[in-house]
């Protein structure tokens, strides 16, 4: 019998459960991120009410194929957490998030940790950079309670595009930040994602799996950062003043 051959009806004991091993694994460890974990990150923070509820900006992507929501409660009124949104963007405030991961993505985003007065001035049509090759613009923008932003980007580029186009490869979304008042001195923090992809059957379960936990990260991050300032200041302005001392 040739060297390595098998007896007719003979079987290699362990190759098969190897083999099988092999496949069970991933599997089981993407069934569990899609009916344990993937849910929770979706709607990080957010209560079911909130995440299943209609927000201002969602009619600017009527079909949107993916979705999320994320929320926090800052301990200061919206009049205070405002700031920190107007002056968001690359070349601006930064994002608030992670300041050593933009950099390691190439995005040259320096977060601050104050209010910025030259930073103060946004409406309705102004661009917030996401890196050096553009961002979304301003779709609507109410003081104290809305700042929704609106774009269509080319997912091979990271460039702008006309939101009418039609050319493909491209993702149309929208990026909605929603303060509510808890009480006279608490807002509650809602971040919603609707994103559309074209073309569809493509990109639709490629860039989710691709970015989702990317996103994820800084988007928590992002809230958690201006939950930190926003706080931060509302006690430093609450603070009483120290008396001259001399």
């Amino acid at each position: 019998m040739p060297p390595g051959s098998t007896r007719p009806g003979h079987v290699v004991r362990g190759s098969a459960p190897r083999g099988l091993a092999r496949l069970l694994v991933p599997l089981l460890i993407v069934t569990g991120y899609g009916l344990l974990a993937r849910p929770r990150l979706l709607c990080w923070g957010a209560t079911r009410a909130e995440a299943a509820g209609a927000l201002p900006g969602d009619e600017l992507v009527p079909k949107a194929g993916y979705r999320t929501t994320r929320a926090v409660t800052i301990a200061a009124p919206p009049d205070a957490v405002w700031p920190w949104l107007v002056q968001l963007g690359q070349g601006r405030a930064g994002f608030y998030t992670y300041d050593r991961l933009e950099r390691l993505a190439g995005a040259a985003i320096h977060n601050v940790d104050h209010v910025v007065p030259e930073l103060q001035q946004l409406a309705v049509g102004d661009v917030v950079p996401l890196s050096p090759v553009g961002g979304p613009t301003v779709a609507r923008f109410e003081p104290n309670r809305l700042l929704v932003l609106h774009d269509r980007m080319d997912v091979r580029t990271a460039r702008s595009l006309p939101i009418s186009s039609s050319q493909p490869y491209t993702v149309h979304w929208t990026w909605a930040f929603v303060l509510r008042p808890v009480g006279d001195s608490a807002t509650r923090l809602l971040l919603r994602l609707r994103a559309s992809f074209v073309p569809r059957r493509r990109l639709a379960p490629l860039i989710p799996t691709l970015f989702e936990p990317a996103v994820f990260i800084m988007e928590r991050g992002m809230l958690r950062g201006i939950r930190a300032r926003a706080t931060r200041a509302a006690v430093a302005s609450a603070a009483p003043a120290r008396p001259d001392v001399g």
